[in-house]
């Protein structure tokens, strides 16, 4: 995400995008920083075939649901795997509803979809719950995406075998590759914990932690602006487990575009697991504010930032893998407090806090870094490998940055020699490498022996794992670092609730990312 403004703007239309105001938050895209013509990548590990299933045959119609005017049956749709009954979903659901698996039919989102309506910022309980079951497949084109208002519930979750996938028209007709991207919108959760850039312009500071008390974030659709936040830090915006997330991204205007996820002020009463972004032309996930603790992420292939936390937000992320293409990807991490490019002052509380624990970072050759905070955002990494490629690792910029460092220890890295890290926005290379080395078993002259992209090989398996436990009672204790110990980890962590591609191999029985898994009734 760009600092160019702080409006996350979904929905507007070309034209209608011309007047969004100038005091909102903005996830813009990627802005020139993609490098091309790199030198040709090595080979990656062939992806398991998918398995050789029946073609599926059109459901004989749209199951019934409880929101007046019910879903509309928009014929069928053809691809390599078969053919889908079209069950076209309202543009907003009104009441407690669920979307079932029936063999044969994909569900349609047709434009901006909502679950419920606004509650307000300091409304409680919860008014309206989508149910999405085990293996349902969801589509969208061109500005279609999923957003569920503040005050409401998603309940989508797939399990080990059978995920939930969020996808693109193109993907069911066998019209994508392992480069395609930005073909919809994305799914967007919104909830009543705090944030920082408040859209009124009046912000809570240390020294005045009540000029705001009512800060809201905001969201700008075509019709309606929706906002976001509350007070609440243990809100729920539901429950997405086992989910994939597929070309996803699609541009509103230039620099304006959604990601795979977006999160605005979910509270910990959230659950997000076990999560595949793939091919997001933004990036792979981004959270505005709220207060977040996730598991098991794989953000493959994102044509910005893989993961961008701003705006206030306290996050915890554990078990994630990130690969990203050779041809397009910014950084792995981008992480923001408000700061001095930034109409929101610097000052502005809560401060963006975010941790990652247990990690793998394939970085291609051309990234600008592997990992940026600045603006006086608190960064801890614990038990990592990156794989950097000929990029620096760190780039820490502020010294309010500096000062915030919860710690970087037992992570190791193929950093560039005597380019480790650097600083900026006051601080030396000098001040930001003293700041990364004042960490505890780090190693970032590292010779990295992963096999399959992400798996420990020996000198991974070698080294002294951190006690992350005690930095946050989310994180467990264990005793290797990196995302995936080994083969058998890889099968039991991520499995087949992934998909493969020439991107990473994750031996899925799903199998492609680029197709579609097919299930008995």
């Amino acid at each position: 995400m760009k600092n160019i403004q702080r409006t996350l703007i979904l929905g507007c239309s070309l034209v209608a995008l011309a007047g969004c105001g100038a005091d909102e938050i903005v996830s813009p895209g990627t802005s020139g920083d993609i490098i091309i013509n790199n030198p040709p990548p090595a080979p990656a590990p062939t992806p398991t075939p998918t398995p050789t299933q029946s073609l599926v045959t059109p459901a004989a119609g749209c199951p019934t649901i409880a929101t007046p005017g019910g879903l509309t049956d928009a014929g069928t749709l053809s691809g390599p795997t078969g053919e889908y009954r079209v069950c076209r979903l309202p543009a907003r659901f009104t009441t407690t509803d669920t979307l079932p698996f029936i063999r044969g039919l994909v569900y349609q989102i047709p434009g901006r979809v909502e679950v419920g309506e606004d509650r307000g910022f300091a409304s409680t309980g919860n008014a309206v719950t989508l149910t999405v079951q085990p293996g349902v497949i969801l589509f969208g084109q061109q500005d279609s995406y999923l957003v569920v208002n503040r005050g409401n519930q998603i309940q989508s979750n797939g399990t080990a075998d059978r995920p939930i996938i969020w996808t693109s028209r193109d993907n069911i007709q066998g019209l994508t590759d392992d480069n395609s991207q930005q073909q919809w919108g994305g799914v967007v959760l919104l909830g009543r914990a705090p944030h920082s850039d408040c859209s009124t312009g009046v912000f809570n500071t240390a020294a005045n932690p009540n000029a705001n008390p009512t800060c809201e974030g905001r969201l700008e659709g075509a019709a309606v602006a929706t906002p976001f936040g509350g007070a609440n830090r243990n809100d729920s915006s539901g429950s997405f487990r086992f989910n994939q997330i597929r070309f996803s991204g699609f541009e509103l205007a230039p620099n304006n575009e959604l990601q795979a996820l977006t999160t605005g002020g979910a509270g910990s009463g959230t659950v997000i697991e076990n999560l595949v972004s793939f091919n997001s032309s933004d990036d792979g996930v981004e959270f505005f504010g709220g207060v977040l603790n996730m598991r098991n992420f794989a953000i493959i292939g994102a044509s910005d930032d893989s993961l961008d936390v701003d705006t206030g937000a306290d996050v915890n992320l554990d078990t994630v893998i990130v690969v990203q293409r050779q041809t397009t990807g910014d950084r792995v991490i981008e992480l923001d407090s408000p700061n001095v490019a930034d109409r929101t002052p610097s000052n502005a509380i809560p401060q963006t806090r975010f941790q990652v624990n247990n990690f793998t970072f394939v970085v291609r050759d051309g990234a600008p870094q592997a990992v940026q905070a600045r603006g006086g955002a608190a960064l801890g990494l614990t038990n990592g490998v990156i794989n950097a490629g000929n990029n620096h690792c760190f780039q820490l910029d502020e010294p309010t940055t500096l000062a915030a460092l919860i710690g970087i220890d037992s992570v190791v890295g193929d950093c560039p020699t005597g380019n480790i890290a650097r600083g900026g926005g006051g601080n030396t290379n000098e001040q930001a490498l003293a700041a990364v080395n004042a960490g505890t078993n780090n190693n970032f002259a590292f010779t990295i022996t992963l096999t399959n992209n992400v798996v420990n090989g020996t000198g991974e398996a070698g080294r002294t794992a951190f006690n992350a436990n005690s930095r946050s009672t989310f994180f467990p204790t264990r005793s290797f670092i990196g995302a995936v110990e080994n083969a058998a980890a890889l099968a039991s962590t991520f499995g087949n609730w992934t998909c493969n591609s020439s991107i990473q191999n994750f031996n899925s029985s799903t199998g492609a990312c680029t197709s579609l898994p097919v299930y008995p009734v």
